[in-house]
C-alpha cells in the first residue's frame, strides 16, 4: 500500500510540475514572440534542448542520477524522431490556419489510441473512450475557429500527428523496455533532438517568417526572455518524460489539453486576451471530460490492483500440502510434486 501511495504522489507531482512549467513557458514565449518579435520557434526549441542537456550533465556530475547507457540505435532514432515531430508541428502551424492547427493537435489523442490498440493490443474501455470524446469536443469548441484547408498543410499535419504519436508512445515503451528513468532517457536523447532542431531550425524559421535568426537584433530584454524560456524548458522537458513514463501517452495528451484551457484562462486574466462565451463553454465541457477520464482511469487502475492482489493471495500449486492433497485424492509424483489441475488461470492485464 505504501508503494502504491508513493507512486500516486509521484504521479500527482509529475502532473503538477508539467502543468505549472508548461503554462509558465507559454506565457514567457508569448511575450517573447508576440511582444518582442522573436518568431524563431524551432531554433528556440533547439536552444531549450541544449540547455536541458547541459543542466542534466551538471546533475549527473553532482551524482543526482545514474547514467545508464542502453541501445544506442534506439536512442538515436528516438531523439531524431522527436526533433522531426517538433519541426513538423511548427510547419503545420505555419502552413495552416490556427483553427486547423488546433484540429491537428486534437487528432493526436485518437491517433495514439488507434496505434496503441493496433500494435500494443491495449484496450480502452467504453467509459474512457466516452470521456476522451467529451474532452475533445470541449477543447474543439474552445479553440477551433476557422478551418481553412490546403493540400500541403494537410500533408504536413498528418505527418506531424503520426510522428508525435509514435514519439510519445516510444517515450513510454523505451522507459519500460530498458528499465530506464525519465531523466536517463532525456539525458541520452537530448543531444540528438537538439542537433536535429539546430540544423533544421534556422531553415524552417526562415521559411515561415522570411527572417534570419542570426540577423535578429538581440536586445537585453530579448536575451532575458530567451534565457528565462530556456530555464523553464528544463522543467518542461523533464516533466514531459516523467508524466509519459508514469502514466501513458494518452494521459499526457489529456494533460496537454488541460494546459491549453489554462493558457486561455490566464491569457484572459493576465494579458486581457479576447474571451467569449464559446471559450467558456468549451473549457467547461473539456474540464468535465478530464474529470471523467481521471475518474474512470482511477477506478480501472484500482480494479486491476485488486485483481493482482487477489491472484497473489491464492496459494501456488507448489505450496500445497502433500498430505492434504492425498486426502483430497491427488496423485503424488516423485520428490513430493503433486500432479493436479491448475486451480486458476492467470488473467491478462487489464489495460486502462
Amino acid at each position: 500500500m505504501s508503494e502504491s501511495k508513493g507512486f500516486q504522489l509521484g504521479t500527482i507531482g509529475a502532473l503538477s510540475l508539467s502543468v505549472v512549467s508548461s503554462v509558465s513557458i507559454v506565457i514567457c514565449n508569448k511575450a517573447l514572440i508576440s511582444t518582442l518579435g522573436f518568431t524563431f520557434a524551432t531554433t528556440l526549441t533547439s536552444w531549450h534542448l541544449l540547455v536541458t542537456f547541459c543542466s542534466l550533465h551538471v546533475a549527473l556530475w553532482m551524482k543526482l542520477f545514474e547514467h545508464k547507457p542502453f541501445d544506442a540505435t534506439a536512442v538515436m532514432g528516438f531523439g531524431i524522431l522527436n526533433g522531426i515531430s517538433i519541426g513538423l508541428l511548427n510547419l503545420s502551424l505555419g502552413f495552416n490556419s490556427v483553427g486547423f492547427y488546433q484540429m491537428t493537435k486534437l487528432a493526436i489523442i485518437p491517433c495514439t489510441v488507434l496505434l496503441e490498440t493496433l500494435f500494443f493490443r491495449k484496450q480502452f474501455s467504453k467509459s474512457v473512450q466516452g470521456s476522451l470524446l467529451i474532452l475533445l469536443v470541449g477543447v474543439g469548441i474552445a479553440t477551433v475557429t476557422d478551418l481553412q484547408l490546403n493540400a500541403l498543410g494537410s500533408i504536413l499535419s498528418l505527418l506531424a500527428v503520426v510522428t508525435t504519436c509514435v514519439a510519445q508512445i516510444m517515450t513510454n515503451t523505451i522507459q519500460k523496455k530498458f528499465k530506464v528513468s525519465s531523466t536517463q532517457l532525456l539525458y541520452q536523447s537530448c543531444p540528438y533532438q537538439a542537433i536535429t532542431l539546430f540544423v533544421i531550425g534556422p531553415f524552417l524559421d526562415g521559411l515561415l517568417t522570411n527572417q534570419n535568426v542570426f540577423a535578429f537584433k538581440y536586445t537585453p530584454q530579448v536575451l532575458f526572455f530567451i534565457v528565462l524560456s530556456c530555464l523553464i524548458s528544463v522543467s518542461v522537458n523533464f516533466s514531459t518524460f516523467l508524466v509519459i513514463g508514469k502514466t501513458s501517452p494518452v494521459t499526457y495528451q489529456v494533460l496537454g489539453h488541460l494546459k491549453t484551457c489554462l493558457v486561455l484562462a490566464f491569457g484572459y486574466v493576465l494579458l486581457h486576451d479576447p474571451f467569449s462565451w464559446r471559450n467558456i463553454l468549451g473549457i467547461l465541457i473539456a474540464v468535465i471530460g478530464m474529470v471523467l477520464y481521471s475518474y474512470y482511469c482511477t477506478v480501472e487502475s484500482q480494479q486491476k490492483a485488486n485483481e493482482v492482489t487477489t491472484q497473489m493471495a491464492q496459494p501456488k500449486e507448489s505450496e500445497t500440502d502433500p498430505l492434504i492433497s492425498v486426502e483430497n485424492g491427488a496423485t503424488i509424483l516423485g520428490d513430493g510434486v503433486v500432479a493436479k489441475g491448475p486451480a486458476w488461470s492467470s488473467n491478462k492485464d487489464l489495460h486502462a
